[in-house]
C-alpha cells in the first residue's frame, strides 16, 4: 500500500515539473525579441514553397489563351508521364487540366474511358486538392490588385 502511495505521488511530481518546465520554456521562447520574426519569416518560407509547387505554374484565369495552352501542356504531360508509368506527376498534371478546363465533366468521362480503374480512381481524389489551390491563387492575385 505504501508503495503504490509513494509512487503516485512520485508521478505527480513528476507530471507537475514537467508541466512547470514547459510553461517556463514556452515563456522564455515567447520573450525572445526575435521570435516574432523567426515565425513570420519561418511562414513566409512555407508559404512560398507551397506556391513554388503548385501555385507557382498555374496561368492567369482570365486570359483564355494562357488557359488554353496551360491546358494543352498538362494534358500533354500527363500523357507522356502515365505513359512512362510515372503515374503520381501524370495525374497531377492531369488535375491540373482538369481544373482549368471549361468543360471539366466531358473530360473526365473521357479520361475514366481510356486511363486504368486505379489510375482514374488517383485523378479522382486528387482533384479536391487542386480546385482548393486554385481558388486560393485566385483570392490571392485579387488581394495583390487591391
Amino acid at each position: 500500500m505504501m508503495g503504490g502511495r509513494t509512487s503516485a505521488i512520485a508521478a505527480g511530481v513528476c507530471g507537475a515539473l514537467f508541466v512547470g518546465y514547459c510553461i517556463y520554456f514556452d515563456r522564455k521562447r515567447r520573450s525572445d525579441p526575435n521570435f516574432k520574426n523567426r515565425l513570420r519569416e519561418r511562414r513566409r518560407k512555407q508559404k512560398a514553397a507551397k506556391e513554388r509547387a503548385g501555385l507557382a505554374k498555374l496561368p492567369d484565369l482570365k486570359d483564355a489563351e494562357a488557359v488554353q495552352k496551360f491546358f494543352l501542356e498538362e494534358i500533354q504531360l500527363g500523357e507522356e508521364l502515365l505513359a512512362q508509368g510515372d503515374y503520381e506527376k501524370g495525374v497531377d498534371h492531369l488535375t491540373n487540366a482538369i481544373a482549368v478546363c471549361g468543360q471539366p465533366q466531358q473530360l473526365l468521362q473521357v479520361l475514366q474511358q481510356t486511363l486504368p480503374p486505379p489510375v482514374f480512381q488517383m485523378l479522382l481524389t486528387k482533384l479536391p486538392s487542386i480546385s482548393q489551390r486554385i481558388v486560393s491563387a485566385q483570392s490571392l492575385s485579387e488581394d495583390d490588385i487591391e
